[in-house]
């Protein structure tokens, strides 16, 4: 039976009593069927991981007590998503993979030819929180709410920007990535592309560094997916054991 894992908004130390948020010990109880004793591996994004207790648990009232950490709290590579608004699946579905390949921080930007204006962030923590339970993670991404392109591309800070430009003549990802190294940022379009006077407004600035994806047009989610694939295996963490 495997360990049930959780991400919870409180210190951990050993012997410290820990409350479960109600859909937490719902969760626990009424769906992992687990009670008093048993096992609960438990992070923060702080204090590593640990194996934890049940102390009590009750429809939707439930406490943890750690006993002792199994992982120390390791940094997370400085990886970031921006990411036009996408459909309320596609931009879900792009949260939760973000998240397993290990992105510090997603930014939902909106553009000319964006399909929604704006996320619902409580749901997209809610997935973010899911998916680091599940592939082991030791924190969450930083989610923003969505913000105009052009407002984030003003208050950037310098960091490396790649940005996916189909059908621009843009040098390929992998060529670009040759000596790149974190921190980095990827920023994908909207399903129509970016406009022409986006593009331009992108090109001129120091930082932004336009590459192509291959011959075939992607998915915005599917490109966002593929270029942060190959930044965690050229510059990130994915060389690490």
């Amino acid at each position: 039976m495997s360990t049930p894992r959780l991400f919870l908004d409180a210190p951990l130390e050993a012997g410290r009593e820990v409350a479960l948020p109600p859909t937490q010990a719902h969760y626990l109880g009424s769906v992992m069927r687990r009670g008093p004793g048993d096992a609960v591996l438990a992070f923060n994004g702080a204090d590593g991981e640990w194996l934890a207790r049940i102390a009590g648990i009750r429809k939707d009232r439930g406490s943890l007590v750690p006993e002792r950490r199994t992982r120390p709290q390791a940094g997370c590579p400085d990886l970031r998503l921006l990411v036009a608004v996408l459909k309320r699946e596609a931009m879900e579905w792009v949260v939760e993979k973000a998240t397993e390949l290990g992105v510090a921080r997603i930014q939902p930007v909106l553009t000319r030819r964006s399909v929604a204006d704006r996320v619902n962030l409580a749901r997209l923590t809610a997935i973010a929180r899911e998916a680091a339970e599940q592939c082991e993670r030791l924190d969450l991404p930083a989610l923003a709410e969505a913000r105009p392109l052009h407002g984030v591309l003003d208050g950037w800070d310098g960091t490396s920007l790649l940005v996916a430009a189909e059908r621009a003549g843009a040098p390929p990802l992998a060529t670009v990535l040759e000596g790149l190294q974190l921190p980095a940022a990827w920023l994908v379009g909207p399903e129509g592309g970016f406009d022409r006077a986006e593009l331009d407004d992108l090109r001129r600035r120091a930082f932004v560094s336009p590459v192509g994806l291959g011959p075939r047009i992607l998915r915005a989610e599917t490109a966002a997916v593929a270029g942060l694939a190959l930044l965690q295996a050229r510059a990130g963490d994915w060389n690490h054991g």
